[in-house]
């Protein structure tokens, strides 16, 4: 973190300052180590000028020109200002140049003997070309320095529109489960009031599982599991003898990070639609473990009246799960659901990387 904000912060301020470093290498230390030739201390009065002109226009154009009228869309009025500002500085230049006389003195510096004619725009092509390229980086700069923040706000956006979206489907799995289990127990208080006890104690401990272990973004394999087992514990209080419910779950079992509240519509949904009170019905829940891997099987009666379909958007759960599982894992899992096994089925095969 410390690191991170120290390049922030300062990487940018120790590369503007090596850049103009340079540049004042190149107008003032690099002449100086021609020895065979005694420059005019005017001339460093010149060079001095011309720096802190290079400066101002370098800031002035990546500051207030690109943001304000090329970044704007204003084209046009940026191609103006900027002919304005190397108007302005040759101007500048110039009456440096003839107001000090610089043409013959330097004329006298590099011919002592007097030979010859001062050339009266020596100076103008480079520095000219110097003032192009000063603009031309410092555009470049600006636009770059545009082109990152823009990127790092669609970053940002998209995480909070991600963590925004799971939050909301999220809270649309929760209710919906606890509207189907309170309607069962509901149904238990006018059959057996103890069993209805034991019921609203598991749901009791199923929601401090909602509360506490789904605040966060992962929870533990093993409190998944046993938040799973109640579920299906607390749906077996109210089935018949018809109704025939198997749960493997690894042995050992090694836990990883899992994000909570992922498997449970798999399983509401086989209790939702797989079980009949007047035709034998069979739900059958595999959970197995490879290495860094998750499989999820689930097999349930299928009956035509209650089968779901994902594609229609029926079964809130399975839509949202799977809406879930993209934002979660995306490019780590894969679903397969297939509505007519050969054995009348309705097969729910998840394989989840969770490495």
């Amino acid at each position: 973190m410390a690191a991170t904000l120290f390049s922030r912060r300062y990487v940018p301020v120790l590369i503007h300052v090596l850049g103009w470093f340079l540049m004042g290498y190149l107008l003032f230390f690099s002449q100086s180590f021609n020895s065979d030739i005694q420059f005019p201390r005017l001339f460093w009065v010149r060079q001095c000028i011309f720096f802190g002109l290079m400066v101002c226009i370098f800031y002035l154009n990546s500051q207030r020109l690109v943001p304000r009228l090329l970044l704007q869309g204003q084209t046009s009025q940026y191609i103006l200002a900027l002919f304005a500002m190397i108007l302005t500085v040759l101007i500048l230049v110039a009456c440096v140049e003839f107001g000090f006389d610089l043409a013959t003195k330097m004329h006298l510096a590099f011919h002592p003997d007097g030979k010859g004619k001062p050339k009266l725009y020596g100076w103008l092509q480079p520095t000219l070309f110097t003032i192009l390229l000063v603009l031309g980086i410092s555009t470049s700069i600006a636009m770059l320095l545009k082109w990152q923040d823009d990127a790092n706000l669609r970053i940002s956006l998209e995480q909070a529109k991600t963590t925004s979206e799971l939050s909301f489907l999220k809270a649309q799995i929760n209710p919906h489960f606890f509207f189907n289990t309170l309607n069962n127990i509901y149904a238990l208080t006018l059959i057996d009031t103890e069993t209805a006890r034991e019921a609203i104690h598991r749901l009791s401990r199923m929601m401090r599982y909602v509360l506490y272990e789904t605040q966060s973004g992962t929870t533990l394999m093993s409190k998944e599991l046993s938040f799973v087992s109640d579920y299906i514990q607390l749906m077996q209080l109210r089935l018949t003898d018809k109704v025939s419910v198997t749960f493997n779950t690894p042995n050992p079992l090694h836990d990883q990070p899992i994000a909570p509240m992922l498997l449970l519509p798999f399983v509401e949904n086989a209790f939702k639609h797989g079980v009949s009170a007047m035709h034998p019905s069979r739900i059958h829940i595999a959970i197995e473990q490879e290495p860094n891997k998750l499989l999820l099987d689930v097999h349930n009666t299928l009956f035509v009246e209650k089968a779901p379909s994902l594609e229609t958007g029926n079964g809130i759960g399975l839509t949202n799960t799977r809406r879930r599982l993209d934002l979660l894992y995306p490019g780590q899992y894969e679903l397969q659901i297939n509505e007519h096994t050969t054995a009348g089925e309705y097969h729910v095969h998840l394989t989840l990387n969770l490495a």
